[in-house]
């Protein structure tokens, strides 16, 4: 099944206000996908792409220290010793002290520096390229679904992410563990994305994809999941 049906069919059974976006790194800079135009964060990439736009960007276009770094485009090696430490979230009232982001982000999951040039967004229904995660926003209803049909045929539990960079949590995160990941996002990409305070976010491995949309049509004909 194509993505545009996998989309479709996702959309259609759960009744998604937004569209799933697809992410995909690549090696190589893709030559069939625009190349974005000036730097923005990480989360406003997600958000552009939810409202019909594809593009990849490359480190020259990622606006956010955190975007660079947990999307595997920098190493935090290469940073100065300022932002290495997280010195500067602590005023900003993320983190109360050095140690606490220290610790976080020894938790926190992010993509090997130096493998990939570039990362790809678009609707899902629309991408061209080889996709490795799909980011989607929704309720929490909608999320429980996902986080059902992930369980349905494997018994598989999801990853919960807790408050970091959703470029860490919800993209960095389940293409290293292989996971469905839910979370709530982090505040700076709930204010850059503009998110309703019942937004929450599911990020599903493209491997996965639709082997969940298959058991979610497939739940719609059990007594809990039937369609009221």
């Amino acid at each position: 099944m194509s993505y545009n049906e996998l989309s479709e069919n996702l959309s259609e059974i759960l009744k998604l206000e937004n569209e799933p976006v697809a992410i995909g790194w690549s090696v190589k800079e893709p030559k069939n996908v625009e190349k974005e135009e000036g730097k923005s964060r990480f989360c406003a990439k997600l958000k552009r792409a939810m409202q019909g736009e594809i593009f990849y960007s490359t480190l020259e276009e990622e606006e956010c220290m955190g975007g660079a770094r947990y999307s595997g485009l920098k190493d935090m090696a290469e940073y100065p010793a300022q932002v290495q430490s997280g010195a500067f979230m602590v005023p900003r009232g993320l983190y109360k002290n050095i140690p606490a982001v220290q610790r976080s982000r020894e938790n926190e999951s992010h993509i090997n520096p130096g493998i990939f040039s570039s990362v790809a967004f678009a609707p899902l229904k629309m991408a061209e390229f080889e996709v490795d995660v799909i980011f989607i926003l929704c309720n929490a209803k909608q999320g429980m679904e996902i986080l059902h049909a992930n369980a349905y045929d494997s018994g598989e539990h999801g990853l919960g992410a807790d408050a970091a960079p959703i470029c860490s949590s919800m993209a960095a995160a389940p293409y290293m563990a292989g996971k469905v990941t839910y979370g709530f996002g982090d505040v700076g990409a709930r204010q850059n994305m503009d998110l309703t305070p019942e937004e929450i976010m599911v990020s599903i491995p493209a491997s996965d994809l639709s082997r969940i949309v298959s058991n979610l049509e497939e739940m719609r004909t059990k007594v809990l999941f039937k369609e009221e």
